[in-house]
């Protein structure tokens, strides 16, 4: 069975850091491309950041880009995205996805789900 956690998720003042986990288990997880979506309320979900085993390329929202860092712990089948200068903006559920594929889609890369945590970015 696919499973995947996330952790970390809080509430932090904005201009603040804050760093979401999501282990991974049940497929090899240097084999499914893997990243991360938010969905703020009344918003439509947004690809956050996303990590193609292809060719190791990450993707980053342009809302994100030079803000946030998404990284890969093999060993640990775990990735991270870590968060800095937040806003309030930033505020959503953020929700770690896999793939079935090795490369991040444009359509989207979400056949697997964690459960979501919550971010929220104070003014």
């Amino acid at each position: 069975e696919v499973q995947l956690v996330e952790s970390g998720g809080g509430l932090v003042q904005a201009g603040g850091s804050l760093r979401l986990s999501c282990a991974v288990s049940g497929f090899p997880f240097d084999e499914h491309a893997i990243g991360w979506f938010r969905q703020a309320p009344g918003k439509e979900r947004e690809g956050v950041s996303c990590i193609s085993r292809n060719d190791a390329s990450a993707y980053l929202a342009d809302s994100v880009r030079g803000r946030f860092i998404i990284s890969s712990d093999n060993a640990k089948n775990t990735v991270y995205l870590q968060m800095n200068s937040l806003k309030p903006e930033d505020t959503a559920v953020y929700y770690c996805a896999a793939s079935r594929t090795d490369y991040c889609s444009t359509y989207g890369w979400g056949d697997y789900w964690g459960q979501g945590t919550q971010v929220t970015v104070s003014s």
